[in-house]
């Protein structure tokens, strides 16, 4: 599964991109979790947590919004984490 990152979720986890492994039957909570683990801890100093701008963004799956947490996830899906931005 490839993860991008945008804004501060970019920031919090020092990468673009990156390709993670979600067993089968992995919802998107369950990816929430493994990131979380993941990236503990700000990336770069003055960036936020990881697990601190996951609990406020939005998610998208192959470009499709993604509110369900419960949704199980493809090995093949693009997921988009969009931190909420400043500004209308």
């Amino acid at each position: 599964m490839i993860i991008r990152y945008f804004g501060a979720a970019k920031a919090a986890a020092g990468v673009e991109e990156q390709t993670l492994p979600l067993p089968a039957g992995g919802t998107l909570a369950d990816l929430l979790d493994l990131l979380a683990r993941e990236h503990p801890a700000p990336a770069a100093a003055g960036a936020p947590a990881l697990p601190t701008v996951l609990a406020r963004s939005s998610f998208l799956r192959n470009e499709t919004a993604l509110k369900d947490h419960a949704a199980v996830l493809d090995d093949q899906d693009v997921i988009d984490i969009l931190p909420p931005f400043a500004g209308g």
